[in-house]
């Protein structure tokens, strides 16, 4: 038995605009990730299943990494198809924005989204939800928002209409957004909706494989260049950087997703606490941070850079050079010591 954490009133609210929607555009959160693309995918496949014409628009490309959820070839991008996803916005019923706390976070795409009369719901588990949607589910204390789109699915009584493709989609949100299952993991009604979907003929191994263990020859290669040529260790801090720039990228072929995965290696050392992972993007720096223990990596990112996220995976964004990152970084890294436990692990 799932345990409920949703208020009834928002489910009754969803329920209501449902009934009286048929085009329903679902979007995500800028560089989709599994839980992004995830919960959007599922929660499209079971709203077509009932009879909706719903459609999932993304900021920008999925990443190659997860090319082989079911329903992705359908995703429009906006920075592809920019004339036809604000169209698509402008004629809704209905809009559903997951994964996502502020509408600043689809970037481009901001004015089209908030030019849209239709009513949006968020479904998320960010901190500090904006007001920009009429029906707000957040709940930071959930492990991903695919978790809670397959609970608000529930809710409305459309368990039934969740089929294996929509279970595979919820399921890669699932494992990717918490390293396969190895932190934000401890709740038991995580491994209850795991049951549920394997019951609905998902192959979990497989799943595995494919979002987080298939690498190309060049992404292998950028991945072992990081990890031995560009990965620093501050010992006195227990953290560790890695920063790639644009050249760097060039040289190994760089695409979306090659680099996924890699912010966690360094976290195998038990002397490392907290890692960074910068990667120069056009126009901006990435900001990846991840942790072990109660290191609050989204304290430092939103109070470094104006980002956020959970407790063990946050991430930024940072308009300068890449040298001016590490530069802010390195200086407040004695400030963040007051979080590191007290012994070293052995």
């Amino acid at each position: 038995m799932i345990s409920r954490v949703i208020n009834e009133k928002d489910i009754d609210k969803v329920r209501n605009l449902l009934v009286g929607s048929d085009k329903i555009v679902i979007t995500c959160h800028l560089t989709p990730d599994g839980d992004a693309i995830g919960s959007s995918l599922g929660l499209m496949h079971t709203l077509n299943a009932i009879g909706k014409n719903a459609v999932v628009v993304t900021p920008d490309l999925v990443p190659k990494s997860l090319q082989f959820l079911p329903g992705v070839k359908d995703t429009l991008a906006f920075t592809r198809h920019e004339e036809y996803v604000t169209r698509l916005l402008a004629e809704a019923d209905l809009v559903f924005c997951l994964d996502f706390n502020e509408s600043r976070r689809v970037d481009r795409m901001e004015p089209a989204l908030l030019a849209s009369k239709a009513p949006k719901v968020m479904i998320d588990h960010h901190l500090y939800p904006g007001d920009f949607a009429d029906v707000i589910i957040s709940h930071p204390e959930a492990s991903s928002t695919s978790m809670l789109v397959f609970r608000v699915l529930c809710r409305l009584e459309l368990f039934d209409r969740i089929d294996r493709r929509a279970a595979e989609c919820i399921f890669t949100g699932m494992m990717t957004d918490t390293g396969n299952f190895s932190y934000n993991s401890n709740e038991p009604d995580l491994y209850t909706v795991i049951a549920e979907l394997l019951r609905k003929g998902i192959d979990k191994d497989a799943l595995y494989q494919r979002a987080c263990n298939t690498f190309s020859e060049s992404s292998l290669r950028l991945n072992g260049y990081a990890l031995s040529e560009k990965m620093q260790i501050f010992p006195d801090h227990r953290c560790s950087l890695i920063t790639l720039d644009e050249n760097e990228l060039a040289r190994f072929n760089y695409e979306k997703g090659d680099t996924e995965g890699l912010v966690n290696r360094p976290l195998a050392m038990p002397e490392v606490v907290w890692s960074i992972y910068l990667r120069r993007d056009p126009n901006q720096i990435k900001i990846s941070m991840r942790s072990k223990g109660q290191f609050p990596v989204n304290k430092v990112c939103s109070e470094l850079f104006g980002g956020g996220g959970h407790l063990n995976a946050a991430g930024a964004e940072f308009k300068g050079s890449l040298r001016e990152c590490v530069d802010i970084l390195i200086q407040a890294m004695p400030a963040y010591d007051k979080y590191l436990p007290k012994t070293k692990n052995k």
